[in-house]
This record gives C-alpha cells, sequence and structure tokens, in this order.
C-alpha cells in the first residue's frame, strides 16, 4: 500500500499533533492510570499474530491513510480519558483535538431514537401504533404488505418495517439543492437516491433502512411541529451533557470551524471539505467521541435506574431490548461478546467513518470518530486494544463446560 505523503507544513502538524497530548480525562481518572492506558494502546503491540502488532498507533494511521482519529474511553460510568490524534483537515493543516468534529453518520440513528423514546415516555408518540395516524404530510402508501399488520416506529427503528431499500446515502455538496424529507421519501427531484418501497411484511426480516429511519424524522416533525434540529438538542443533546453536538445540515460557521474535512481511501483531502445530509435523523448529526460517550454512558445508568435526564429505566431497556426479529433494539444493534452483552453501532458518511459499542452493565466502552474512508481499518484496531488494555472480557468468556 502506498504510504501517504504530505507537504512539510502539514506533515508538521501531523508531527505536532502526535507529540502533543490533545487530551482530556474524567473527574475521577488517576492520571498514573489514564497515562499507563494510553500507553499500552498507543503503543505497539505483544505478538500475538494481529495484523498491527508491531506499530505504534500513528504507524498505523500513517499505514492505512487515516489522517485524523479521535478516542473516548468509557470506564466505571465516566469518560476516563479523550485524545485527538493527526490532522483534522490535511489542506489546511489542523490537528484533531478532542473538541473537533466529526460526522457521526449512522450513528446519527440510535441518538435520535433516544429522543423518539422520550416523546413515547411523555405520551406524546407510540412505539406500536400504525406511522400512518402520526403523520401529516405523507402516508406510507397502503398494500399487501400492511394488511395484516401496520407499519410502526418499532418496526421502523429497528429495521424490521418491511423497507426494501438498499442504498446509502450520499450526501450533497455543499450549496447543492436539498430535498425535503416528503421528496427523499418518494425519490423525487432534487433527491438523489430512490423511492423508499415496502418489499415485506412488518417484523419477518431484518433489513438495514435509512429510508425508514428518515421516515422516523418526518414522524417527529409532524407530531411535534418543531424543527428536528432544535428537538434534538431539547430532548437530548443539552440533557445529557453533548454540547459539542448538533444536527443542524449543513454546521453554522462557528461550528464548521471545529469541523474535520472528508478524506479519501488514500488519505487526500476531498474536493468540498464535506457533504450534506438533510436525512438528520439517519446521517446528521456533528458529535465528538466525548459527547458520544456521554449518551452511552447515561444509557448505561438509566438501565440502572441511576438516572434519568433522557429516559427512565423502563423506557431505556426498549434501546437494548432486540425485538425478536434481527440484533437491533429501538436505535442500537445488541451483540454478545463472550458472556457479555453490548450495544453498538457503526457509521460511514462520505470521508468519514466511526463506532460507538458500551457493556450494557459494567461501564466500559469506546467511541471512535476517524476522517477517511479508509477510517474503519484504525476503528476496529483501537478497539481490540482497548478491548485488551481494559480486560473488558475477562469475565465475559465462555464457561469451559
Amino acid at each position: 500500500m502506498k504510504r501517504l505523503v504530505l507537504p512539510g507544513a502539514v506533515a508538521l502538524a501531523v508531527l505536532l499533533a502526535a507529540l502533543q497530548s490533545y487530551s482530556s480525562r474524567g473527574p475521577a481518572a488517576d492520571d498514573a492510570s489514564v497515562a499507563a492506558m494510553m500507553a499500552r494502546i498507543e503503543g505497539a503491540q505483544p505478538p500475538n499474530g494481529q495484523r498491527f502488532d508491531d506499530l505504534t498507533l500513528v504507524q498505523i494511521m500513517e499505514k492505512v491513510q487515516v489522517p485524523g482519529v479521535s478516542v473516548a474511553v468509557i470506564k466505571d460510568f465516566q469518560v476516563h480519558w479523550a485524545k485527538g490524534y493527526g490532522t483534522a483537515d490535511v489542506a489546511a493543516g489542523a490537528p484533531v483535538t478532542t473538541d473537533t468534529l466529526f460526522q457521526a453518520a449512522s450513528i446519527s440513528k440510535p441518538v435520535a431514537a433516544m429522543a423518539v423514546l422520550r416523546l413515547v415516555q411523555d405520551g406524546k408518540l407510540s412505539l406500536d401504533v400504525d406511522v400512518n395516524s402520526l403523520l401529516k404530510s405523507w402516508k406510507l402508501p397502503a398494500g399487501e404488505h400492511t394488511r395484516d399488520r401496520a407499519v410502526t416506529l418499532r418496526a421502523l427503528l429497528s429495521h424490521t418495517s418491511g423497507l426494501g431499500d438498499g442504498f446509502g446515502f450520499p450526501g450533497y455538496r455543499p450549496g447543492d439543492p436539498l430535498p425535503s424529507v416528503v421528496q427523499i421519501l418518494n425519490g423525487e427531484k432534487p433527491s438523489n437516491t430512490g423511492k423508499v418501497l415496502m418489499e415485506r411484511p412488518p417484523f419477518t426480516a431484518m433489513k438495514y433502512s435509512g429510508g425508514g429511519v428518515t421516515l422516523v424524522q418526518l414522524v417527529v416533525t409532524d407530531t411535534t411541529g418543531r424543527r428536528f434540529p432544535e428537538l434534538m438538542k431539547s430532548l437530548v443533546l443539552d440533557p445529557v451533557g453533548m454540547s459539542n453536538s448538533g444536527y443542524d445540515q449543513p454546521p453554522p460557521p462557528d461550528r464548521d470551524r471545529l469541523a474535520a474535512r472528508a478524506h479519501s481511501r488514500a488519505g487526500a483531502a476531498r474536493d468540498v471539505k464535506w457533504h450534506v445530509y438533510p436525512e438528520l435523523q439517519a446521517a446528521g448529526l456533528w458529535t465528538t467521541p466525548g459527547d458520544l460517550a456521554r449518551l452511552a454512558i447515561e444509557l448505561q445508568k438509566a438501565l440502572q435506574g441511576k438516572s434519568s435526564r433522557v429516559l427512565n429505566e423502563a423506557t431505556a431497556r426498549q434501546m437494548v431490548t432486540p425485538v425478536g426479529v434481527g440484533d437491533f433494539a429501538v436505535g442500537f444493534s445488541i451483540r454478545k461478546i463472550g458472556e457479555g452483552w453490548y450495544f453498538s453501532h457503526g457509521g460511514s458518511n462520505w470521508g468519514f467513518q466511526c463506532e460507538l459499542i458500551a457493556h450494557r452493565l459494567k461501564g466500559y466502552g469506546v467511541a471512535i470518530m476517524t476522517n477517511a474512508d479508509s477510517g474503519g481499518v484504525v476503528v476496529r484496531e483501537i478497539r481490540s486494544r482497548v478491548e485488551a488494555a481494559y480486560n473488558w472480557d475477562t469475565l465475559d468468556k465462555p464457561v469451559p463446560r
């Protein structure tokens, strides 16, 4: 693989960003403990046959040509530490810091699902009624697939609605005409994706559907009469303390100053800084790993009845209880690793890759965000290193029989 070759000034910025600790530590974090964990994750790993054992984190970033990475680690229901690595924008040479904003891509979905559940908890929505009874500006066409069972918010948020869109959202260049949500659902210009269609009855199979989640966005705005970014801010972002996050698309100038640039698989700056996503609930969140970690912690605490800033314990369980078909609950994907249960979601927008994963009960997890199409490789490596350094699954391994 070709090595990333950068102009002198930008290369110097990368070096400085690697050497300087753009980090923040949780209020109860012990400096020596944090430093030891960061050193284990950032350094070359003990030989165990893995692909990048002999490389430091910065060397891996260079090898797979990912200019910038930001990480926040959760331990004992707190952000243990957060840190930025590399360059936010190779064209400008700006380093990644813990305040650098990244596109959350599909991690936008579970964050917004928490807001939907808050509306359910407050009696303003229902997870299990026909969405057409909630919609005002558009209706899901009736047909043979909905004759016996209606499409509901629970089905849409768990990707079991029967909607069959197999496309992702490519986004729009800054300044291009943006479609309304109704135009997106109908596949009408200036939308750049196809029409959202039913292909099977609800709850018969799981098929990931960004179109279905965009339909939820319309339900939310039709029901409340409020702008989606403002609603997300009041229901979730502010209560959780996600002060660096927002669903405004495009981002306003003061937030764009903190935004990372999209980069190609070769680590090159894209021709525009980022794409715009009017599919806000499905792909529109700008945020930081620190803020995503705070969301995960809030859910972890709510599940134990120790916080109710957004959801009470009973409602929070909806986010981690699969509906019975597939591995999705209302918002998060649920998976078993060893004997432990985790909630997680990944994200992939044009020039951005990211992941959030957290344990259902044990108060640990990690959020990782990158600014390149090849960032998934670095995300997986960092997650593996965090798991090993913090002994995540020490007690989650299957018991020999």
